[in-house]
């Protein structure tokens, strides 16, 4: 993949808002500060403040958002009438421990964990924003925009709906974002088109009966069986009640019942995750799945009860949007900087903005080229080269400028 800092637009003229030295360093550093103090959706106070003070620092007017956490920031003049170009990123960890050897920078929170890359993401946007900011100040910048820091995001139904309740999106038009992606090298992005990532829904279930003897299960209600039953049955039973191109998959993570083992329990308790991979799926899932648990429930003379909770539809990629970051990847990097996608089964609160506005999200590369271990996403060892910070920030200006160039 190319590493140039520029390139050349067609017609010979270049385009401004590459990284200096200086703020390069400066960005990893806020990056590696931001890693050792990871904070949860909700209570990133100290992340929000650190935002916010670097970006008064640079002259600029960053307003908290009203419940509590997070921060937008308009750059440029706006006559409060045209529309405004949005960058987001996402500020909270996860509650996880960092597993992490031999770096500086580790969690000093203990299980907690940047290690969803929300860090880079961050770091990015406020990047971004430092560089607009001093195009502005030269009489460059082509259309005023607007920064997103949005708290929540690992919190389903993420924090997106209650920032946009917050004013965020007042007076967007478009928006766009990254997420970091370790199966990309840094230096390259991921594009797709349409849907990107997946619809994804939390699932409790609860099952009651009279229990019993284990020598006479004909005469109690079975519920060891019948919550074994809901497991394996429900996904096989949704496979013929739903278009399979729309990918709707139960996939249960906890499963709870019974205290001795000759005792069948009163009570059993189910969790787990509703992903799917299109709209018309999403939308439907939730009177599927009630239907399909209660008939498998009162085939074994169980009681169910049933706590569907909404999370997040898919993040669907405009294409028009999808293509201008395909350009300012191009413009920086090179086409071969590019990589087609596939749609992920992961879940991300972007898709709620997407509601609104046209935008678009790029998988931002963060492997380093040549590495062999796996460090995927959610995990204690997720750890991110950090020369895609450079990247994500020229990907942003680039957009940006290309964008108001229109």
């Amino acid at each position: 993949m190319s590493r140039e800092s520029e390139a050349d637009l067609p017609g010979g003229d270049a385009l401004p808002g590459t990284l200096s030295e200086s703020l390069r360093a400066e960005l990893i550093a806020f990056r590696r500060d931001l890693h050792m103090h990871p904070e949860l959706g909700n209570q990133e106070f100290r992340t929000t403040a650190a935002i916010k003070a670097r970006l008064e620092a640079a002259g600029l007017h960053p307003r908290v958002l009203s419940i509590g956490t997070g921060l937008i920031c308009d750059i440029g003049e706006w006559d409060g009438t045209s529309p405004l170009f949005a960058i987001r990123a996402d500020i909270d960890a996860l509650p996880i421990p960092d597993t992490k050897a031999g770096v500086p920078y580790r969690s000093t929170v203990p299980g907690r964990a940047h290690a969803c890359g929300h860090d880079i993401h961050t770091t990015t946007v406020l990047g971004a924003g430092l560089v607009l900011a001093e195009l502005d100040r030269q009489g460059l910048l082509t259309q005023p925009v607007r920064l997103i820091f949005q708290p929540a995001e690992e919190v389903l139904p993420g924090g997106a709906p209650d920032a946009m309740e917050s004013g965020v999106l007042d007076g967007v038009g478009k928006i766009i974002a990254v997420h970091c992606d370790p199966r990309v090298d840094a230096g390259a992005i991921g594009l797709r088109p349409g849907p990107i990532t997946s619809a994804c829904d939390r699932l409790e279930v609860t099952l009651d009966g009279p229990g019993g003897h284990t020598a006479r299960p004909h005469l109690t209600t079975d519920l060891v069986t019948a919550a074994a039953s809901v497991v394996t049955e429900v996904p096989a039973l949704l496979a013929r009640r739903v278009d399979a191109r729309s990918g709707l998959a139960v996939t249960w993570g906890r499963i709870e019942a019974g205290h001795a083992c000759n005792v069948i329990p009163q009570h059993a308790e189910l969790s787990g995750t509703v992903r799917c991979l299109d709209l018309p799926g999403w939308r439907a899932a939730p009177d599927l799945v009630h239907a399909a648990i209660d008939e498998i429930a009162t085939l074994h003379r169980a009681k169910s009860q049933i706590n569907y909770i909404r999370g997040v539809p898919p993040v669907v990629n405009d294409p028009a949007m999808t293509e201008l970051l395909r350009d300012a990847q191009t413009v920086r990097r090179g086409a071969s900087a590019i990589e087609d996608t596939e749609q992920s089964l992961g879940g991300e609160d972007f898709s709620w903005y997407l509601e609104h506005v046209p935008g678009a999200m790029a998988r931002l590369g963060v492997r380093t080229p040549g590495d062999t271990a796996r460090r995927d996403l959610h995990r204690g060892d997720f750890d991110a080269d950090e020369h895609a910070i450079q990247v994500g920030v020229e990907l942003f200006t680039a957009a940006a400028l290309l964008d108001g160039r229109a």
